[in-house]
């Protein structure tokens, strides 16, 4: 049994009836997001309550950072477009010395063996023949095919051009050493292209399913549509999810196995070693908590069941951490997935200047120029005071810092 103090407080409205136990202390919370978390704590079908990570800040519908269990309904924007995001890590057995001094044709040639960033050019040109093979042996087409028969707005032509492909915005590949010196591989991507169709286009039919709905509770936003079980529209989207976060894991472990045969080209022989983690922190899945089945939405959080690994990754340039989850029942089994902004995309690019960002990743084999301030270290929050603030959730196994960094 669990007897660890908890570190949460709460921060929902006075005479609310559904709780927000947040894990923020030390880290900063904008009020738009704390009434973002208070209106979703407003559904009737949310509960017992809503556990808010210290990474949490505002989103669409439902806030990033976020634990929303709901009893006989579900919410397609609380779990989002970029559906089964997550990560991947591996170590190796090589350490920091197997590693040239000069590491950018090693970051470049990983640039060149994964399509990065948004539009075409994220996409293979050619389908390797390794993801060729992981998705053949695979049963996601055939499970789309099922899916499309339905819905057959939902393309299937990116599929095979995406599986093993980065994206754009926060996704990254990760070359980083741990406190031993030891080399591991650490990447963060999700369902790219299909993923946010699926999300995009039930997020839609939610919306409309709204218009037709009587409710006898007041919905304060739009984007908090949800499916109710029983409903031929909640069992469909539960599979177009599943699937989207199926794909989500195999995309990684395709552009793991691809990073891993890169690395074997340029560095000396090596083997992976025990610890390896492939984690969602964008998704739903069906829970028993508190002698209740629940569908657990964590948005922007990561499963933290007692002695489960999780990677809670900082910004470009700050640590990252492999975790082990201490199993808190009060967060439902949940801990962070990252720093969490503290600027928007926005302000990032008018407050960071190129020389700040520079310096903040000076030891970092990675992009320095103007297309990535939106993701320099000043617009996250320090990821020392977030591990702090959950440190009744996670204990660290491993702290890792960056040498290589490869943006979308």
């Amino acid at each position: 049994m669990n007897t660890q103090h908890n570190h949460y407080e709460f921060l929902h409205a006075e005479g609310a009836t559904t709780p927000i136990k947040g894990w923020v202390h030390g880290v900063p919370v904008e009020d738009k997001a704390r009434q973002q978390l208070r209106n979703i704590a407003t559904l009737p079908f949310v509960g017992p309550w809503v556990a808010v990570m210290p990474d949490v800040h505002l989103g669409i519908g439902a806030t990033v950072g976020s634990v929303v269990p709901t009893k006989g309904a579900i919410i397609p924007a609380a779990v989002g477009v970029d559906i089964g995001c997550g990560m991947a890590a591996v170590r190796t057995t090589l350490h920091a010395n197997d590693l040239p001094d000069d590491l950018a044709l090693l970051r470049n040639s990983i640039e060149r063996t994964i399509p990065v960033g948004n539009g075409p050019g994220g996409d293979h040109r050619r389908i390797p023949d390794i993801v060729e093979t992981k998705l053949a042996q695979s049963d996601l087409m055939a499970r789309l095919a099922v899916i499309r028969d339905k819905h057959p707005k939902i393309r299937p032509d990116k599929v095979d051009k995406q599986i093993g492909t980065l994206g754009g915005g926060n996704h990254f590949i990760e070359i980083c050493l741990d406190e031993a010196d030891r080399v591991w591989v650490m990447l963060h991507s999700g369902s790219r292209g299909t993923g946010n169709m699926v999300g995009t286009y039930f997020i839609e039919l939610a919306r409309r399913q709204l218009e037709k709905r009587v409710l006898g509770f007041h919905l304060p936003d739009r984007d908090l549509a949800f499916f109710l079980e029983g409903e031929a529209l909640f069992g469909e989207y539960v599979e177009a999810v599943s699937w989207a976060q199926d794909y989500a894991r195999a995309n990684r472990e395709a552009m793991m196995a691809r990073v891993l045969h890169e690395m074997r080209h340029r560095l000396p022989k090596f083997q992976l070693d025990k610890e390896a983690v492939n984690c969602h922190h964008n998704y739903v899945q069906r829970e028993d908590h508190f002698g209740e089945s629940l569908l657990v939405t964590r948005k922007g959080a990561v499963s933290a069941r007692e002695g489960e690994l999780g990677i809670i990754p900082g910004s470009m340039g700050a640590r990252s951490y492999i975790v082990r989850g201490k199993g808190n029942a009060d967060s439902f089994h949940s801990c962070s997935h990252g720093a969490g902004r503290v600027m928007s995309r926005t302000a990032a690019r008018a407050q960071i200047t190129l020389k700040q960002h520079r310096e903040a990743t000076a030891h970092v084999e990675c992009r320095k120029d103007a297309g990535v301030i939106d993701e320099s270290p000043a617009a996250y929050k320090d990821i020392d005071a977030v591990m702090a603030a959950q440190s009744d959730l996670v204990e660290v196994v491993h702290t890792l810092r960056q040498v290589v960094c490869i943006k979308g």
